[in-house]
């Protein structure tokens, strides 16, 4: 306060002591209003660094589920042979190719459905060019098959949980497969189509264990996927995230290559995963004059007679476009 504002005050009261008649009233005392110190947000725990970080403490609020359960098909033994292999909720069933008693140690692919991928039937009979969802190209190529089954599908114990535990169901299946004395276990690849390829790209966000993967039409969010493909409580933010395999492509450390038709399908999808990602591991591939459907049986005969081709300890798979022309060409 400044001197003579000081001395003012002192004058003041002096004056009223000496007229006790007529007492003055007090002075009031000056506040000086002191700025609250700023709160301090709580400190927000970071986001984790990859998609396994994540899944590791959460827990998923599945709804109640009705839906008929569907009984296993009976496949043509010398195709595949009805299996099941142990997972976190029990035993799983799966198709499988037989062993070609040969000697030999082959390369295996595990193969995602599109649709209900939790669900697996009929995938030994022909399928037109145009749409061959049984990835028949792999069996006549000598590549060993697994269709495995997941949670909650056909009669298998568990609930179906959209995209979260199947990536559990899927890496449990490749290590069943790594141990037949048929299948090399370090060429075991993993591929899927539609929603088999979304369940694909997060397992290879999950995991690095299969040598190479291939997701075939995925999408980057699951909030397009129908009720029936989403099991969960979806007003949760989280439920969503971690299902949602263009928000950790970051993740991926297998060589994973992502394809679609460019004349129909999920193209979008793939633009925006493509636009956003800075992984070297995942190409984004967009096969010209074919749809979500007919790209295939052309595009899986390529990747096939690629992995007969992979043969040294670490993957060599390229799919450039004189490839792709190519393979559209037969």
């Amino acid at each position: 306060m400044a001197r003579s504002v000081v001395c003012a005050l002192l004058i003041g009261v002096v004056l009223a002591g000496c007229q006790r008649d007529k007492p003055e009233p007090p002075v009031p005392t000056a506040t000086v209003a002191v700025p609250a110190a700023p709160q301090q947000a709580p400190p927000q725990p970071a986001r984790p660094q990859s998609l396994a970080e994540a899944r590791q403490a959460f827990n998923s609020s599945l709804r109640s589920q009705s839906s008929p359960r569907t009984p296993l098909a009976v496949a043509p033994p010398e195709v595949f042979r009805t299996i099941s292999y142990d997972s976190a909720v029990g035993k799983l069933a799966a198709y499988l190719s037989p062993d070609p008693q040969d000697g030999k140690k082959h390369p295996a692919i595990v193969w995602i459905t599109g649709g209900d991928s939790n669900t697996i039937g009929d995938v030994w009979s022909p399928a037109p060019a145009n749409n061959d969802q049984t990835a028949a190209a792999y069996r006549q190529a000598g590549i060993i098959m697994m269709f495995p089954s997941l949670r909650g599908g056909n009669e298998n114990p568990g609930r179906k949980e959209g995209f979260l535990g199947e990536v559990d169901d899927v890496l449990a299946a490749a290590d069943y497969l790594a141990r037949l004395d048929y299948v090399d276990p370090d060429r075991i690849y993993l591929g899927g189509h539609s929603t088999g390829g979304t369940l694909a790209l997060l397992v290879a966000e999950s995991s690095g264990r299969f040598r190479a993967v291939f997701s075939f039409g995925p999408v980057d969010e699951i909030d397009g996927y129908g009720s029936e493909h989403l099991p969960f409580d979806t007003t949760r933010p989280a439920e969503r995230e971690l299902r949602s395999p263009g928000r950790w492509i970051s993740s991926i450390t297998s060589p994973t290559f992502v394809f679609e038709g460019a004349d129909q399908g999920n193209m979008v999808p793939l633009i925006r995963m493509q636009a956003a990602s800075t992984n070297p591991k995942v190409s984004f591939i967009a096969v010209e004059n074919a749809t979500h459907f007919s790209v295939l049986a052309p595009i899986n005969r390529l990747v096939a007679s690629k992995i007969l081709q992979d043969t040294g300890p670490a993957t060599n798979l390229t799919f450039p476009d004189s490839a792709i022309r190519a393979a559209l060409a037969h």
